[in-house]
């Protein structure tokens, strides 16, 4: 009679690890985006199943979708409490945010996976280089505010250099506008003095 009652849990981690299988399965078969509902359905069979939830992520990232990976590895992260599969999740969290340039936000995610495995040389490879990059963007963002207040100072003499073309047409208008008045009246002037011939 025991043997009855614990039939439908074998049967139940059986569905379960076949979900996992088959999910595994088209996953090495490139097919991520099929393997996903497989693990889909082991979760839902099993919601503290750790091994379907990291691969779910995975595929997530496999499929390039890096948003939806990075919410997948949070999930695995905050539904764990194994050291392991935490680990792995915030590595590949650090991976999926470096490749949306988010560098901080990956370098936390470094940190913390060797916080739990300071052994982990990979991650310790990749903070290094996030390091570096996040160096480099700063490093071209101070450049670029280096560059602006020159472009402003550059501007005004700019300005300055307009405004003395401007002011030199002006005074050339005014000028030709005087010798027009002038001329003008030159010719009011002669012709008030020019008798008007009578014939």
């Amino acid at each position: 009679m025991p043997l009855l009652l614990f039939l439908p849990v074998l049967v139940k981690a059986q569905e379960e690890n076949g979900a996992i299988r088959e999910g595994n399965k088209l996953y090495h078969n490139r097919q991520f985006d099929k393997a996903m509902p497989a693990y889909q359905k082991a979760i839902a069979e099993n919601p503290k199943n750790l091994t379907a939830r990291y691969n779910l992520a995975n595929a997530r990232f496999r499929t390039g979708n890096m948003p939806d990976a990075e919410k997948a590895y949070d999930d695995l992260i905050d539904n764990t409490t194994e050291d392991k599969y935490k680990e792995k999740g915030y590595y590949n969290k650090g991976v999926t945010l470096t490749k949306q340039q988010k560098l901080q936000e990956s370098i936390d995610a470094y940190k913390d996976a060797l916080k739990l495995d300071p052994k982990d040389e990979d991650a310790r490879f990749n903070l290094q280089k996030a390091l570096t990059e996040q160096k480099k963007q700063n490093q071209s963002q101070q450049k670029q505010q280096k560059q602006q207040p020159q472009k402003q100072k550059q501007k005004p003499e700019n300005n300055k250099l307009d405004k003395r073309k401007i002011e030199q047409y002006l005074k050339s208008l005014e000028q030709k506008e005087q010798d027009v008045q002038r001329k003008m009246q030159q010719n009011r002037a002669r012709s008030v003095t020019q008798p008007e011939k009578d014939w």
